[in-house]
């Protein structure tokens, strides 16, 4: 009889970015999967947000409302997840944006837990727990992917480059 439990994939496709938020294209990376190593480089907010799905409290992350041209990137791996230019003030007390860097940079997976059905958002190169997505956000995706700045790097365009929508 097959199993129906398949191994994790030991690489995955991401789209690298450049700081400057030059597409560099699609690339095969291995999957980064090491708690140990999380522990020793992230902070105690930050791997229980990343590895343990915790969240943050509102409003109370330096950065979350943050309007400096950049792009956000994953604390734990540094895969680029999401371009300043989508950002957007939900309201929430988190930073939202409405899209992506690049649709191969997050994974989407159901979240059953607290009594709730929610989509969860994670890093795809190294399964980070970012936030969670919902169906309230501006045009044009009408998606708001709320996420705990814990779960983000942010690096600064320099100061002649223009933002990415």
């Amino acid at each position: 009889m097959a199993s129906d439990l398949s191994p994790p994939a030991a690489h995955v496709t991401v789209v690298l970015f450049t700081d400057e938020g030059a597409n560099l294209g699609p690339a095969q990376r291995p999957k980064v999967q090491d708690d140990l190593h999380w522990q020793r480089i992230l902070s105690p907010l930050s791997y229980d947000v990343t590895r343990k799905h915790a969240t943050e409290r509102p409003f109370s992350a330096p950065g979350y409302d943050r309007k400096t041209p950049g792009i956000y990137r994953c604390i734990c791996c540094g895969n680029a997840l999401f371009p300043s230019g989508t950002k957007f003030d939900s309201g929430t007390g988190w930073p939202s944006f409405w899209a992506p860097m690049a649709k191969e940079n997050i994974a989407l997976r159901e979240d059953l837990s607290y009594g709730m059905r929610r989509t969860e958002v994670l890093c795809t190169l190294c399964d980070a727990h970012l936030g969670h997505l919902f169906n309230d956000g501006p045009p044009p995706t009408g998606l708001r992917y709320c996420i705990n700045m814990a779960a983000l790097s942010f690096v600064p365009f320099p100061a002649n480059r223009e933002d990415l929508p």
